[in-house]
């Protein structure tokens, strides 16, 4: 039996030693096929960013071109955020792309200043986009891992603020368009109607040219639909490089504000436009800030001299020639009273009238307003004054006829006070009520006549008709001196309740009756 066994033991060890040689070989061949390490590099080769589309519909990427389409801002699609990428690296990107269904292949270089290779390839129907750097393919770069995440941190939180500016900013080229922008920017261009942002983006700000880019900040009315949030920006300008930076703050707010007050100053100008009275309001630095067309008929200064916004010593140097105020001994003692003018006027005590050489009387004003503002106002109050001279001249005229009748007289009011009285009356009682302090009442009056009469009732008659407010006649009395003589007394009711008490000394020209209570006239004949 064993001898049987020993040759087929021998078979098999064969085999195997045959077997494993063979693995050998193989292996030994597949080595030296397989391309050799470059010596000393122990970094591997970086895989391709490749992305492949059915259309605009993302179907596959490698794993650097997922990274980069993560890193690229935007809440749109893949390709609309890579297409938005490459067109601002790549000149004409999207126009020469159209061609690659009839070529089959399309190859794209950066722009100036710009390492990126872009190759277009047409695969079964579907678009290859492989994307390269020149300048760093086969460098076998090595990053150090803390720097590389100090950086990342850095760019993420620029791309925070970016977007989270409510102020818009974006980069042009040296034509005009538009290559980069921050979301503000964005999302006023989604408000303005465009659905889907493509590359470039439209101009917001046409009025910023290439030409002037670069200058100083300017207000500017943004182009587009009323949907936006504001329509006026304040946008500066500065170079970038070879680009140029554009910085947009709304201030809709502030020229709103403006107008506002604009047309609240131009209402109150059409109001004071129609007031009679001259107004002029200097502002802190007492500059003419504000003046009504009546200013200008009352001082005769025209209005481009007042239009010029004069100073307030100017203004009043201007008046001072036109003969419009009162002309002084000298010129400092008038200096001197214009600078008594600001100060009276700034603290709201000045009001004066000015009498004019010409006959006019002018009523000048001076109040304060907010913030150190001074307004003078100049109101020709000449006919009041003429009117008032007039009723003077009548009021004197007269007490002149009164004082020329020698009978004693003196008028009461209905509440029973003097209001007129004579000389005659002064003497005959020796006092004149025009000249006492206060009002002279009935009481007062009969307290003075039962001073120089005999104790007679018709003092307390008289006091009766004169507040009695019913009808009322005319009645006679007489009544004697302490020092002797006969005084013959007329009370008469007068219109609109006042009494008149008429005295006069007599030798009994009446009968000695105590008094008369009906006479010859009543009061409604009287006030007939």
């Amino acid at each position: 039996m064993i001898s049987a066994l020993l040759p087929a033991a021998a078979v098999a060890a064969t085999s195997v030693t045959a077997a494993f040689l063979a693995l050998l070989l193989i292996s030994y061949v597949a080595q030296g096929r397989r391309p050799k390490p470059h010596r000393g590099s122990l970094v591997p080769e970086p895989e391709l960013v490749i992305l492949l589309f059915d259309g605009h519909e993302l179907v596959d990427a490698t794993a650097p071109a997922r990274s980069l389409l993560e890193r690229i801002p935007g809440s749109a699609d893949e390709w609309a955020r890579l297409s938005s990428y490459l067109s601002q690296r790549i000149v004409r990107f999207e126009e020469r792309l159209e061609e690659l269904p009839s070529r089959g292949r399309v190859d794209f270089a950066g722009k100036d200043g710009v390492t990126l290779n872009v190759v277009a390839e047409a695969v079964g129907g579907m678009m290859r986009l492989t994307l390269t750097d020149p300048e760093a393919e086969g460098q076998g770069i090595v990053v150090d891992a803390l720097s590389l995440r100090a950086q990342e941190e850095e760019l993420k939180f620029l791309r925070l603020m970016h977007g989270a500016l409510p102020s818009l900013l974006w980069r042009t080229d040296e034509d005009g368009t538009v290559t980069w922008a921050n979301k503000a920017y964005l999302d006023l261009s989604a408000e303005s109607g465009e659905s889907e942002l493509m590359w470039p983006l439209p101009v917001q700000f046409p009025q910023v040219g290439a030409q002037n880019a670069a200058g100083p900040a300017r207000r500017l009315k943004r182009a587009g639909s009323d949907r936006a949030k504001g329509i006026w920006y304040e946008v500066a300008s500065f170079p970038l490089g070879d680009a140029t930076m554009h910085h947009a703050v709304s201030v809709d707010a502030l020229v709103k504000a403006e107008t506002a007050l604009r047309e609240f100053i131009q209402t109150l100008t059409k109001t004071f436009a129609h007031l009679p009275i001259g107004l002029a309001i200097f502002d802190r630095q007492r500059q003419l800030a504000l003046f009504n067309p009546a200013l200008t008929d009352l001082t005769t200064l025209g209005v481009e001299f007042l239009s010029g916004r004069p100073t307030l010593f100017a203004f009043l140097d201007q008046l001072r020639e036109a003969r419009v105020i009162p002309e002084p001994k000298d010129y400092q003692s008038w200096r001197l009273q214009m600078s008594e003018l600001e100060r009276a006027a700034a603290s709201g005590h000045y009001e004066e009238t000015w009498a004019l050489s010409s006959g006019q009387t002018y009523k000048v004003t001076g109040r304060p307003h907010p913030d150190g503002a001074v307004a003078l106002l100049i109101e020709d109050i000449s006919a009041e004054i003429t009117l008032t001279r007039h009723f003077r001249s009548e009021i004197e005229l007269g007490q002149s006829v009164v004082d020329a009748i020698d009978e004693a007289i003196c008028v009461f009011s209905p509440a029973g006070e003097i209001i007129l009285s004579n000389a005659a009356y002064a003497a005959l009682w020796s006092v004149d009520p025009g000249t006492t302090l206060g009002r002279m009442s009935i009481r007062d009056a009969i307290r003075h006549w039962q001073g120089r009469t005999l104790p007679t009732p018709v003092w307390g008659d008289a006091r009766d008709f004169v507040s009695d407010i019913g009808e009322r006649a005319e009645w006679f009395a007489e009544v004697s001196f302490v020092d002797g003589g006969v005084l013959n007394c007329r009370f008469a009711p007068l219109p609109g309740g006042a009494t008149l008490a008429a005295f006069s000394k007599g030798m009994h020209a009446r009968p000695p009756l105590r008094r008369l209570r009906r006479g010859r006239r009543t009061e409604s004949e009287l006030m007939a």
